[in-house]
């Protein structure tokens, strides 16, 4: 049994309805993890804020989907892989690419590599990236502001994902089509 509540915009604490009912307009229906964070209106309106001024940085779209698939499959966070999913297929991204991305593997575009691996590197060294992996990000073609955008981009989807995770936010049915499950982890010895 959970002890977190799917809301609606009738039942979300008051500061979280506005948020609510915006995400239910942008996507026709009101995704669980979204219904599950208004028990924290801060958290809701935190995560949402932060997408938002990830949407709005420098990266193309594709380049803000590298960096969210890579968090969310470093992170296991079923729904968001899954929904991101679908967002790079509506950018028209390769099957290769989405198959690279959810696997975690290395990417057949070599700039998009580079931000894949400096987003890992993001996460891995806590932000602490050492020279050569930010030179062979900025080598790649992306600017020092785009080091900073990929830091929100980890920051706004490292919030939704360890809630979702937290909360056991289920696969919706309109996502059903893009589930994926992280790769069973082997270990050492046995």
């Amino acid at each position: 049994m959970s002890v977190f509540t799917a809301h609606t915009a009738e039942t979300a604490p008051a500061a979280a309805r506005r948020s609510i009912e915006g995400v239910s307009a942008r996507f026709g229906w009101l995704p669980t993890p979204v219904a599950l964070m208004a028990d924290s209106p801060q958290l809701l309106t935190g995560f949402l804020t932060a997408s938002a001024g990830f949407e709005q940085t420098d990266l193309a779209p594709l380049d803000r989907e590298v960096v969210i698939l890579t968090v969310s499959t470093s992170h296991e966070c079923h729904f968001c892989v899954a929904l991101h999913t679908g967002k790079l297929t509506q950018l028209g991204a390769t099957p290769e690419l989405i198959a690279a991305l959810r696997a975690g593997s290395v990417l057949p575009e070599p700039r998009l590599e580079a931000l894949r691996r400096f987003t890992l590197a993001v996460l891995d060294h806590r932000g602490a990236v050492p020279d050569h992996e930010l030179d062979d990000f900025l080598t790649a073609g992306y600017q020092p502001r785009h080091a900073l955008d990929v830091v929100l981009g980890v920051g706004a989807y490292t919030m939704s994902t360890f809630a979702n995770r937290l909360t056991r936010a289920p696969l919706d049915p309109p996502l059903a089509a893009h589930a994926w499950a992280p790769a069973a982890r082997t270990c050492a010895g046995s």
